[in-house]
């Protein structure tokens, strides 16, 4: 094994902290807004024009976080109605995609994975990271299943124009589903 440099080092270093940093931070602000979610359906519904882009921003956070961000699709039907709904969450969800890419390809990164996928067990280093059906489908699994083909498709580099239209297709679905079941929820009730 070669010595890391000291520049490689820092960059280690650098990496590894950001990464804390943005995942302690949005755990913080996940638990907060939990405990607050009536506040910020409030907020969001009175803040006009910047209400979607503060939603557009949570998911950003959520992209950071395990947390998924579904529940946010649900008040933005609810908030802004079936279209702006699904359209506002389907332009946060491509965020939080982006992110949770960016997030594995700097963990493929700092973890050297490149070299060591040849050695991963099950046949793992063979496993079709970038095929379309894996990167489209795999976002239905239910809670976590974008989450982990977005960090997936970092970790074993997917070309990101494959990856962005995957994701594009997929998420609007996810949105439209989950926004219209928000505003059915509002008018059912």
């Amino acid at each position: 094994m070669k010595k890391k440099t000291k520049r490689e080092i820092i960059g280690l270093i650098s990496a590894w902290l950001l990464l804390v940093v943005a995942v302690t931070l949005s755990i913080i602000i996940v638990i907060y807004i939990s405990r607050h979610s009536e506040n910020i359906e409030i907020l969001i519904k009175n803040l006009g024009i910047i209400g979607p882009i503060t939603s557009i921003a949570l998911y950003a956070i959520l992209g950071a976080s395990p947390i998924p961000s579904d529940p946010l699709t649900l008040i933005n039907g609810a908030v802004f109605g079936p279209l702006w709904g699904t359209l506002i969450s389907w332009a946060g969800n491509m965020v939080a995609a982006w992110m949770e890419y960016f997030i594995g390809a700097k963990i493929s990164q700092v973890t050297e994975f490149e070299q060591k996928r040849q050695h991963l067990p099950w046949g793992l280093s063979k496993f079709p990271a970038d095929s379309s059906w894996f990167l489209f489908a795999g976002r239905f699994i239910p809670e976590y299943g974008g989450k982990i083909v977005s960090v997936i498709g970092g970790l074993y580099r997917v070309p990101l124009w494959r990856y962005t239209w995957t994701a594009a297709i997929s998420t609007l679905l996810g949105s439209a589903l989950f926004a219209l079941g928000g505003y059915g929820l509002v008018k059912l009730l």
